[in-house]
């Protein structure tokens, strides 16, 4: 009986170091991410922002971040909608097969509300200008970015809009304070 519990304690254990192991390798992944963008983007970028555009865009980010929430929620809601509504029909037209429409749309639908999510508990430290408010919004640009990437369609234009709005981000970091 005694052994039995000691295996499970060493189970545990086991568990409980891989939960651990695979959330430092997450937050070293993200840390060499920007590493490298803060590399590319900011110390050797061909330009950078004048510090009046810098102060303009951390003085007015907190206003759009709850303003485009606001707007997105109803969008969000119509397209969860919609998609209940639709899906029925495409997999009787025979698109139920296709990535881009039922799962993609779900998928689609999925990460854009994990996004609003982040970027509105941002706001309060992007008010106080706080570098875990930074951090926030650079989760929300990449798991954007992950979702641009899997709805297939939008692979460039998710990469373009990742880099240009990480330039932004990044080239306002140094604003933001712990």
């Amino acid at each position: 009986m005694e052994e039995k519990t000691s295996q499970e304690n060493v189970k545990e254990e086991g568990q409980k170091h891989s939960s651990k192991s695979s959330k430092s390798d997450l937050k070293g992944l993200l840390a060499q991410l920007e590493a490298m963008l803060d590399k590319y983007l900011v110390k050797e970028a061909p330009f950078t922002l004048p510090k009046e555009a810098k102060e303009f865009v951390v003085s007015v980010s907190p206003y759009l971040v709850i303003v485009f929430a606001v707007l997105a929620l109803p969008l969000i809601f119509g397209a969860i909608g919609l998609t209940a509504v639709l899906t029925p029909f495409a997999m009787m037209g025979g698109y139920g097969h296709v990535f881009g429409w039922g799962l993609g749309a779900t998928i689609g639908l999925i990460i854009s509300v994990i996004t609003v999510i982040i970027e509105v508990m941002a706001v309060p430290g992007l008010f106080k200008r706080t570098k875990g408010a930074w951090r926030l919004l650079f989760y929300a640009s990449i798991v954007s970015l992950i979702g641009g990437v899997l709805s297939i369609g939008g692979i460039v234009s998710a990469i373009i809009g990742a880099v240009i709005g990480w330039y932004i981000l990044f080239q306002v970091k140094e604003l933001y304070k712990n």
